[in-house]
């Protein structure tokens, strides 16, 4: 059912979404700075990082804590708020909240429950880094964190490998050599910007392949937190993408995709120059197989 917000912040119950610095405290804006002290109450993922922020403005606004951790026990309480009439200001500890932190379960409930919902733009570190990098800024694809683990992790540029869009993603230092082998691997050497403490006092930047980077960074180390931006798959890498994996993958890739495994049989047929026929022979030996070993 279609709703209608206008934007009214005269409304006693809002929530507002308010993005804080990534590093530099002057990047807060006055409006941002307006509505975090006039809310009746701010959600903060870390109460010890917003209380520096309130304490350098010399705000004194009323905190709890609002994290991925408790989300869902605290979204109801802050609901129940909303629906009194409270304003609440949701922030992260730097940049915008609900990007790669807590706020989308809190969004959909003031939404569910018509309370208005209304962004106070401001720092980001994806789309500050992007318009720096050097790559095409459009089309681009945010990613944010990929998973920990090594083998989701691969699974998941396996996914993205083919898209043409310029990436965005988030790593922590500790991983980041992992995530620039893994890219490297299973994307090639691709051109890549990878931006480290963003607006802070030692913001630094490396501009060039992924091996030249990995090269790098295995040299001088990790710290603070990187985001990196990657060129696109070429239009050659996407036509020659599934010469390293098998018929079998190559149609699996699609389904994991959404295609119906008919469309996706299709697919493999036309991308490999492979009669329709063929292609679903070898598929569906190689799943009886699957199905075989695991009986």
């Amino acid at each position: 059912m279609l709703k209608v917000q206008v934007s009214n912040e005269s409304h006693s119950g809002i929530l507002y979404l308010v993005a804080t610095p990534i590093g530099n405290l002057q990047d807060l804006s006055p409006r941002a700075q307006q509505v975090l002290m006039s809310v009746d109450l701010i959600a903060a993922e870390d109460t010890r990082n917003t209380r520096k922020l309130l304490t350098h403005f010399q705000m004194s606004t009323p905190m709890i804590s609002y994290h991925e951790h408790n989300e869902k026990k605290q979204c109801q309480p802050l609901l129940q708020r909303l629906i009194e009439g409270q304003s609440i200001a949701l922030v992260s500890d730097a940049g915008m909240p609900g990007i790669s932190d807590p706020g989308e379960e809190i969004v959909k409930e003031a939404l569910k429950n018509d309370i208005p919902v209304v962004p106070i733009p401001g720092p980001n570190a994806a789309l500050s880094a992007l318009i720096a990098s050097g790559l095409k800024s459009q089309p681009h694809l945010f990613l944010g964190f990929l998973p920990r683990g090594s083998s989701q992790r691969k699974k998941e540029l396996k996914r993205w490998m083919t898209t043409p869009a310029t990436l965005i993603l988030y790593e922590a230092p500790h991983r980041l050599t992992d995530l620039l082998e893994d890219m490297l691997n299973i994307w090639g050497d691709r051109k890549i910007a990878i931006a480290r403490e963003l607006t802070k006092k030692y913001e630094e930047w490396l501009r060039g392949s992924i091996g030249e980077c990995l090269n790098y960074i295995r040299k001088k180390g990790t710290r603070g937190e990187y985001t990196l931006i990657v060129e696109g798959a070429s239009e050659e890498s996407r036509l020659q993408w599934w010469n390293t994996i098998s018929i079998d993958e190559h149609v699996h890739h699609y389904i994991q995709n959404g295609w119906m495994k008919k469309e996706a049989i299709g697919q493999v047929a036309k991308d490999r120059g492979l009669p329709k026929r063929e292609v679903y022979q070898v598929y569906h030996k190689q799943q009886a197989a699957y199905r075989e070993s695991e009986a």
